[in-house]
């Protein structure tokens, strides 16, 4: 019942986002590194399987994040990257549905477009939303008063292919993959506390290890990670990536469920309980201090 209740507020929450404007800003003050010209991208039609409709957007060159400010803010603030194959950006079920989740726990949360690369490309196309990311992050702590943020309790939430980021990001903090264009730059962009929501292909079949430049170094940040055992695309390197955690003695939590596929968000799936998952994460927030509720 507790956990029908919780869900139904989070599907109350969605409800509000949706039809209340939130304030967005570009993450570049002027075009993105490498781009010619700037676009927010462009939504594709509703797939009509899809109830309630998921919003994907493509051809994005102009990044950019949407605040999602909680109520009554206790310091914390979330950059969260929604998934999508690095083609695409999902905004809402990967990005604002769980900004209404976080929310009434105090979190400010800042949902990410992230730049997308053509298909064909892909291979690669961790660089673009890398460099995105980070800069959010910085551009977030610098800018923390304005949202009543501590600097020091500014997190990295990444869904899927927004989770391999994440996983990269986490592996490199001193490793700017940009010039520094302003003042924000100069402000680290180290996440304080790390989520990685099924990431997307962490691990490298060839080697039996995490892929290619994703490792655990010994500043990652306190993480939670979830998985599903029946996901395509395996549990392996979330795993290995939970083991390297351990190995350098980094508070971390692991749950991989044993059904729900994958790209599922906040959402419920048939016969299985992972939308129940926000639940444990809220209780490891509490557990760092990072809610406003107990556990």
């Amino acid at each position: 019942m507790r956990q029908l209740i919780f869900l139904m507020i989070v599907a109350c929450g969605v409800v509000g986002h949706a039809a209340g404007a939130a304030e967005t800003f570009d993450v570049w003050p002027e075009l993105a590194p490498g781009e010619t010209n700037q676009s927010r991208g462009e939504t594709l039609p509703f797939r009509a399987n899809e109830k309630p409709p998921v919003t994907r957007v493509i051809n994005i060159t102009q990044p950019s994040f949407t605040v999602y400010p909680a109520a009554q803010p206790n310091g914390v603030g979330v950059v969260i990257l929604p998934g999508g194959g690095f083609g695409k950006v999902v905004p809402d079920k990967e990005g604002s549905e769980a900004a209404a989740w976080l929310n009434p726990l105090g979190i400010t949360a800042f949902v990410v477009s992230y730049r997308t690369t053509p298909s064909g490309s892909l291979q690669q196309g961790w660089q673009k939303p890398l460099q995105d990311a980070q800069r959010t992050l910085s551009w977030v702590r610098a800018n923390a008063s304005r949202w009543q943020l501590k600097q020091d309790k500014i997190g990295l939430i990444g869904f899927s292919a927004g989770g391999q980021v994440a996983a990269r990001l986490l592996s490199d903090s001193e490793h700017r993959h940009y010039e520094a264009v302003d003042r924000f730059d100069d402000v680290p962009y180290r996440p304080d506390f790390a989520m990685l929501i099924y990431p997307w292909n962490l691990y490298d079949p060839k080697s039996d290890q995490l892929a290619d430049g994703i490792s655990v170094t010994k500043d990652c940040p306190p993480t939670f990670l979830l998985h599903t055992d029946d996901d395509r695309s395996t549990s392996l390197g979330t795993v290995l990536f939970y083991a390297g955690l351990k190995r350098q003695g980094i508070p971390a939590a692991l749950h991989v469920f044993g059904k729900g596929g994958h790209g599922y968000g906040l959402r419920a799936v048939p016969g299985s309980i992972i939308s129940t998952w926000p639940t444990a994460a809220t209780h490891w927030l509490s557990t760092h201090s990072l809610t406003n509720q107990s556990p």
